[in-house]
């Protein structure tokens, strides 16, 4: 199944899509698609249903993130030996983890904003893992049960503030709007090998990011198992899995996003997003 939310922020509701590609709303049965709606009692109880019989969305309507209510999104920093490489850093023995301020989460089209003094700002797209059942010591054989599905992430990073104020990742990963997620999230029964998809990034229609999961140091089952180690994951936490190589600070010389630009991302089998980057609001003006 291809799951999803729609509607304004803050109010988004949940839908599906059929087999002709149209969205279709899923409110009467589902309150949220977050938390234990993606346990696998409730996701075989919607693969269930008659799409035909459900209500067909008309026209165009805004997509917000495809998870609700993420309770923490788990980010693994140079899983890609090549991304490690064009980042001067050495390739990691055991997963690198940082977390990104659930704050950043937003939809897969939405405003990318642009922080007031910012000057490094860059892009990274991702495969999301979304869990669907706790997971707490899991095995790396085990693993792959306590995952719903998938998603695209495109984890948004301000470069200056995640490796020059002080050391931590952190600070340059969190700000508003820099955790677009979605469009779907797509069932882990349509995605037979996670490590065989291929993923991409164009900034103003410029391809620079072009890659495949199957390069990735640590895979999905070992990151599941991992980090299950350190902390439960729970239903509806999101793990962002790395990125390829390609970033704006592995150019040379680097290259660095400003307002006025528009970054397509997309993996294969998970769709695409597109984000225009603006100046960001001051106060509570957003």
């Amino acid at each position: 199944m291809k799951l999803l939310r729609y509607g304004a922020p803050g109010r988004e509701r949940p839908a599906m899509m059929d087999a002709q590609g149209r969205l279709r709303d899923v409110s009467a049965y589902l309150k949220d698609l977050a938390g234990d709606a993606l346990s696998p009692q409730s996701l075989a109880r919607l693969a269930r249903l008659d799409a035909e019989t459900l209500p067909v969305l008309e026209g165009k309507p805004r997509l917000g993130p495809c998870i609700g209510a993420v309770g923490k999104m788990v980010c693994v920093g140079l899983n890609y030996s090549d991304h490690a490489a064009e980042s001067n850093m050495p390739v990691p023995s055991e997963p690198v983890l940082f977390f990104k301020a659930t704050s950043a989460i937003v939809g897969p089209d939405d405003d990318v904003e642009i922080p007031p003094g910012a000057a490094k700002v860059d892009w990274e797209v991702e495969l999301g893992v979304v869990i669907g059942k706790t997971a707490r010591y899991v095995s790396k054989a085990e693993a792959l049960e306590h995952v719903a599905g998938y998603c695209i992430v495109n984890d948004v990073s301000e470069r200056a503030y995640q490796l020059e104020r002080g050391g931590q990742w952190d600070k340059g990963k969190g700000c508003d709007t820099f955790g677009p997620l979605g469009p779907w999230l797509v069932t882990r029964d349509e995605v037979p090998d996670a490590q065989a998809l291929d993923l991409w990034l164009e900034v103003d229609g410029k391809r620079y990011q072009n890659g495949n999961t199957r390069t990735m140091i640590f895979d999905v089952p070992t990151l599941v198992s991992y980090i299950s180690q350190f902390m439960s994951l729970q239903p509806g936490d999101v793990i962002s899995t790395g990125t390829p190589p390609g970033v704006g600070f592995g150019q040379r010389p680097p290259v660095y996003l400003k307002a006025g630009q528009v970054m397509r991302l997309g993996i294969a089998g998970l769709g695409e997003q597109r984000q225009r980057t603006v100046p960001a609001s001051v106060g509570d003006a957003r």
